[in-house]
């Protein structure tokens, strides 16, 4: 989560309430840095810092011999049933609790590639194994997994690698000169099986094959910017007093289009939702698995076989090279603190990674220079109008806060630095917990004796301080901490990522956007809010594109959307939501439905309809027919209640599909659809989805045409609601693609999958996932035998 578990959040709410009240209005009033000066000795080592331990007793991140043992013997478990995906990941949480080099952690690695095996990964199975001799994997084991090593070569056609690989397993088992146990005389056999497959294929080597997916892909047209680091030339920036900072276009820009490409300054995955394992059961330890143990924790690659922190239980990698950049940017000093960064929550990990990745010295430096404008700290408007005044003077961006004195803004710290953090705007209550848990992070980096790691100094040098408390650096990076967990309730950008939901073996991949990460993209938070964007954001690890979604004349500004979008909901929850931002949002949607009066498209798609004549309801808290030969009326809350009867009917038939109980899903779906029949309107939203849950059921039974129909009528709600070109239209049209290829359609496959290329690289870039994925599917098509295409 992005704030403190809530048992913190009270206890400090009950901290603040005990203050005397002219501390509390100090507080209220006070700048960043006189706001730590007043509140570095309120955390109380008896109370608030005591009650914070025993919270972070429950976030486990400490290595544990006795959990390694229990997710070894439970992926055995797994791995006995062939479940073998869920077995690697528990062979995964098992390492991740060994100590590094130990004989234990190389058994990890060794049953881990064995599951990898199995599912066919044989470049990662190769590099567990290679993992599990490094680390000193027992002598006698050697064999079995030598044998597996050289079947993996052969899989790949590496013929010598393979021979030599069974040469050396050869040798060791000659060497143990134990001939006579049942195991040894498996190995035997094995390695005579291998040496067989290796002659057949020395002597009938397979034809070169071309490569199915190697398609020839036109390259983006791109030009750098010269003023805006990542951004493309036909962008400009600039800055006036009712909107700030903001991009705007320099030329006429088309659809599709690359706007900009940034790295995340600085990235922290979110654990997110627990997805239980197949075949497993809540535990001592959880089974479960969340985003912490299925994405790398420096690069955001998703992962197959993670390489565990050498100190901690928590953090995982795709690759000991990101295991050993993380170690060195930041990792080191947050290893012995993952259990306090799990319990205060992701924008304080944020918050801490983004100074130690900046260094003491440069924000030493901001800090110090930002003292000067504490002055004008509650008077936003005198600043703007300030800052309107030094632009009318200097040429081009040079005085724009971010750019450097050579008028470049650039994704660095101080862009990252002069975000605004609205501190005027937060409430008292919530700029004290935000202190109070920044101050604890540095408590705790001081009493862990990692001081000198945070300011980049020699291990003897000593930093002056009285007892219990902080020196004067550490108050220097709390400030700055402080300033970015409030910088973040505005700017924070979420990195997601497109996620496999259900059980992911179906022919048909269902995916939803999961968010992955919580980042800063100092570049891309110059964009302004619409509740109606011209832009798509879409990532790539822990890197951004912006793409234009639609043509954007020059002069027009670049508009992303935060979260609520008029295609989603009406202006007044938008408002709503919007207000944590501090604006008003003015955009074009939200004038256009307030000066209108009307409502909003998606709230009369989205309404009942009469369970008589099904004319659409009116009305608050009655709703009544609006066909006025109709005289039904009924409460707001008894649809409400029957709408939420209906969702939690999907939710169990959805979780009957999961167990494979898919005719007594479909019974369950065609119900729930007659019930909604009744009371929703045609074009609700929920309409779409059980269309759609029914098109992943028919799918699942190889039903493919009854698939398509009911996948084409959600497809139709869809566009009704987020528009015919829009990327939810999109990855819809990819799924159709998906079943009119399995049921072999072919003409209808191919006029889809191209349908869906036009929506999706305009969104997401010719060279995404989906797009990859769609072409390959083309290509598969056109290479049937024409007995078959002349058949469909």
């Amino acid at each position: 989560m992005a704030l403190p578990v809530e048992e913190w959040r009270l206890c400090v709410a009950r901290r603040w309430a005990a203050l005397e009240p002219a501390l509390r209005e100090r507080l209220a009033a006070a700048s960043l840095h006189d706001t730590l000066r007043l509140g570095c000795g309120l955390l109380r080592p008896e109370a608030e810092a005591a009650a914070l331990r025993r919270l972070c007793r429950r976030a486990r991140a400490d290595k544990e011999p006795a959990a390694a043992r229990f997710y070894r013997e439970e992926g055995n478990r797994l791995f006995g049933r062939r479940h073998y995906g869920a077995a690697a990941k528990l062979y995964s949480q098992a390492a991740s609790h060994e100590l590094p080099g130990s004989p234990e952690v190389s058994v990890c690695f060794a049953n881990r590639s064995a599951a990898l095996f199995h599912l066919g990964h044989f470049e990662v199975c190769l590099e567990d194994i290679a993992r599990a001799e490094s680390h000193g994997y027992p002598d006698r084991l050697l064999p079995k997994v030598l044998l597996r090593k050289a079947e993996c070569l052969l899989c790949l056609g590496r013929l010598q690698d393979a021979a030599d690989s069974l040469g050396v397993a050869e040798n060791k088992m000659a060497m143990d000169g134990i001939v006579t146990s049942p195991t040894h005389q498996t190995l035997l056999k094995k390695l005579s099986q291998l040496k067989s497959k290796i002659r057949e294929k020395e002597s009938c080597p397979e034809p070169a094959r071309e490569a199915c997916g190697d398609i020839q892909r036109k390259s983006e047209i791109w030009e750098e910017n010269d003023s805006i680091s990542g951004a493309s030339s036909s962008l400009s920036l600039n800055f006036d007093r009712e909107r700030g900072r903001h991009l705007v276009a320099s030329q006429d820009i088309l659809p599709g289009q690359s706007l900009l490409k940034e790295e995340a300054f600085v990235s922290v995955l979110c654990p997110g939702e627990s997805h239980l394992l197949q075949d497993s059961s809540e535990t001592a330890w959880d089974t479960r698995v969340t985003n912490a143990d299925l994405y790398c924790h420096c690069c955001l690659r998703q992962l197959l076989a993670s390489v565990p922190c050498r100190g901690c239980s928590y953090a995982k990698y795709c690759s000991q090279n990101c295991a050993d950049v993380a170690w060195e940017q930041y990792h080191r000093t947050e290893c012995s603190l993952g259990a306090l960064l799990l319990t205060l929550g992701v924008f304080c990990h944020v918050a801490l990674r983004t100074v130690l990745l900046a260094g003491f010295a440069e924000v030493s430096r901001l800090v110090e220079w930002s003292h000067d404008g504490d002055k004008d700290l509650h008077n936003p408007e005198a600043r703007c109008k300030h800052l309107s005044e030094a632009l009318d003077t200097r040429a081009g961006t040079r005085g724009i806060p971010g750019c450097n004195d050579d008028g470049q803004y650039q994704s660095s710290y101080q862009a990252v630095f002069n975000l605004l953090p609205h501190a005027e705007k937060h409430s008292p209550e919530h700029k004290f917990l935000c202190m109070l848990s920044v101050v604890a992070i540095c408590k705790q980096l001081q009493e862990a004796g990692l001081e000198a790691t945070v300011l980049n100094q020699e291990s003897s040098e000593k930093c002056e301080k009285t007892s219990g408390e902080l020196s004067p650096e550490l108050k220097t990076m709390a400030e700055a901490m402080l300033r970015h967990v409030l910088q973040l309730q505005c700017n924070a950008q979420a990195i997601t990522v497109m996620q496999e939901s259900g059980s992911g073996d179906g022919a048909v991949v269902n995916k939803k956007p999961v968010r992955l990460a919580t980042a800063f993209f100092p570049v891309l938070s110059l964009l302004n809010h619409s509740c109606c964007p011209n832009i798509s954001v879409s990532f790539s690890g822990t890197a951004a594109t912006v793409r234009a979604s639609q043509p954007i004349p020059s002069g027009q500004e670049i508009f992303h959307c935060y979260g609520p979008h008029r295609c989603r909901m009406g202006v007044a929850e938008r408002q709503q939501l919007l207000s944590q931002y501090f604006f008003e949002c003015r955009c074009q949607a939200c004038l256009d439905e307030l000066e209108s009066g009307v409502k909003s498209v998606v709230s009369v798609r989205n309404s009942f309809c009469c369970p008589s004549c099904r004319a659409p309801m009116q009305g608050e808290d009655v709703l009544c027919c609006s066909n006025e030969a109709c005289a039904i009326s009924v409460s707001r809350e008894s649809l409400s209640h029957r709408l939420r009867d209906l969702q939690q009917q999907m939710k169990t038939a959805l979780e009957l599909l999961r167990a494979r109980e898919a005719d007594q899903a479909i019974k369950m779906l065609l119900k729930c659809q007659m019930d909604a029949g009744n009371f929703l309107s045609p074009e609700h939203l929920l309409m779409g989805e059980m269309e759609d849950h029914l098109a992943q059921v028919y799918a699942t039974l190889g039903k493919w045409q009854e698939a398509a129909r009911h996948l084409e009528r959600s497809i139709e709600i869809v566009k009704m609601h987020h528009g015919p070109s829009s990327i939810e239209t999109g990855h819809e049209l990819f799924k159709l693609a998906q079943i009119l290829f399995n049921g072999f359609a072919v003409s209808e496959a191919l006029s889809t999958i191209q349908r869906a290329e036009e929506i999706l690289s305009v969104h997401c870039g010719p060279q995404s996932t989906q797009i990859q994925e769609l072409e390959e599917m083309k290509t598969c098509l056109s290479e049937l035998p024409r007995s078959i295409l002349q058949r469909t």
